[in-house]
């Protein structure tokens, strides 16, 4: 997978005022922290960190501290998000050794066509990302899913996929993708299954004098 350098500042654990300042500035606030270390309080410019956060692959972050030679193997653990703005507000990042498996969140990409859209259905994504498991090194920038194959009220489940020195993080029972009837269609079947007797026809109601026979 592909490895970007990525230049931050340290900074002091401070007030509200003084990180939304940050921000105001064009910086976001974050931590770099490793296991056995103390966490390092950073910041980085607004524009570095979409290249980062705002892609469909995943990236090893080469962190280098104060414009400093030595770099820190990372990748991003956490993002928060502005609830209003969508805005990257704060991030984490978390130190790697090359030597030790860890958990992230790869993005999945879908290629082809459906055959089960030619009979009638409609393509739904259930996930966009996979949690995964394995040595830095082994990392997919992304997966690759080919659905051309998915008939309809067929599925990808995560025990389709084979990929090498990785372990999912999810049940193997779990859908990835599906093919399946739009929901106007679903909603009209029951209806147009009743049996004839069964279907209940309206009731008329007449005004004016009544008959002899409904006295």
């Amino acid at each position: 997978m592909s490895e970007i350098t990525v230049q931050a500042k340290k900074r002091e654990l401070s007030t509200q005022g003084v990180v939304n300042q940050l921000r105001k500035n064009g910086n976001i606030p974050g931590i770099y922290y490793t296991k056995g270390t103390e966490p390092i309080p950073i910041y980085i410019a607004e524009g570095t960190l979409k290249h980062l956060v705002f892609t469909s692959e995943t990236h090893i972050v080469n962190l280098k501290i104060d414009g400093g030679e030595h770099e820190l193997k990372s990748i991003i653990k956490n993002v928060q998000f502005d609830p209003v703005t969508d805005r990257v507000i704060h991030f984490d990042l978390l130190g790697i050794s090359a030597d030790q498996e860890i958990e992230i969140d790869v993005p999945l990409l879908f290629e082809g066509q459906a055959k089960g859209v030619k009979e009638g259905g409609i393509v739904q994504y259930a996930l966009h990302k996979l949690r995964i498991s394995c040595l830095p090194a082994d990392i997919p920038e992304h997966i690759t899913i080919d659905i051309s194959d998915i008939g309809l009220g067929h599925a990808i489940h995560v025990r389709d996929l084979k990929l090498e020195k990785i372990r999912f993080m999810h049940n193997d029972d779990v859908i990835i993708v599906s093919v399946v009837l739009p929901r106007a269609v679903v909603e009209t079947v029951p209806a147009a299954g009743l049996p004839e007797e069964e279907k209940i026809e309206p009731e008329v109601i007449s005004k004016g004098k009544p008959t002899e026979e409904e006295e």
